[in-house]
């Protein structure tokens, strides 16, 4: 079985439909189970309480980064093989990746407000991660100016190539900066700087809670779109006649 068999609309939609369910029903429990085990771990004793935003915070900015990625990915499979699945998939990821770059921006502003003294800082990660936002917002916007759905797809997939370099400093700014107040990953095999088990354990399954919901919200809006692309081409097409 090849993958490029989902790029066909009808298969896509009649696999996905049986897979959501599960998709939803896990992404609930893990989402859940993670932030409210998150919640309840003791305060650390140098952050307090306010280290619990980790649990929403470091699962938010890796989605952020990690579903611009994947626009990436399906912008390129439609650039060069014209699947119109993956373009509709990237259009679909946009808003959600958008979303969880405002959730790991505004946690991070409270979670640096009592440990920095600020609720800002032109630190080189929060700019990029602030610059990538705008990219998020840009593209949406491109893609709901074009009329033409084949030309808006080309438009914000050179888009979503520029905005790569901001994905890519948005995760690794601090190794290419040796300043900035922002701390270095929150999860390191490096020894003396791995996170405890009493906290690193609820951050794996909030993680993947945050991972299988936005899988999960990936496809009900690309079957979304699907559905409204059938609906304008049956549309036009009675105009036609």
């Amino acid at each position: 079985m090849s993958i490029w068999e989902y790029a066909n609309p009808a298969k896509f939609m009649r696999t996905t439909e049986g897979a959501l369910p599960w998709l939803v029903g896990s992404a609930a429990i893990c989402c859940v189970g993670g932030v409210v085990w998150g919640f309840l771990t003791p305060e650390d004793f140098r952050q307090g309480s306010t280290v619990k935003i980790v649990f929403l915070h470091v699962p938010a900015a890796m989605m952020a980064i990690n579903i611009w990625v994947m626009m990436l990915v399906a912008s390129l499979i439609w650039i060069i093989r014209r699947h119109h699945v993956s373009a509709l998939a990237a259009r679909a990821a946009a808003p959600i990746g958008a979303v969880m770059t405002l959730i790991a921006l505004a946690t991070g502003a409270i979670w640096g407000q009592p440990m920095w003294g600020t609720w800002w800082e032109w630190d080189p990660r929060l700019t990029s991660f602030l610059i990538l936002f705008l990219f998020y917002i840009g593209y949406i916007a491109l893609w709901s100016s074009v009329e033409d759905p084949d030309s808006a797809a080309d438009l914000t997939g050179v888009l979503c190539l520029v905005g790569s370099v901001f994905a890519l400093l948005s995760r690794y700014a601090v190794l290419f900066w040796n300043q900035g107040l922002h701390q270095g990953a929150s999860l390191s095999v490096a020894p003396g700087e791995r996170m405890s088990a009493v906290y690193r354990y609820p951050l794996y399954l909030s993680m993947l809670g945050f991972l299988l919901l936005t899988l999960a919200l990936i496809l009900i809006r690309t079957r979304t779109e699907i559905r409204k692309r059938r609906l304008a081409a049956l549309q036009a097409r009675d105009m036609r006649a």
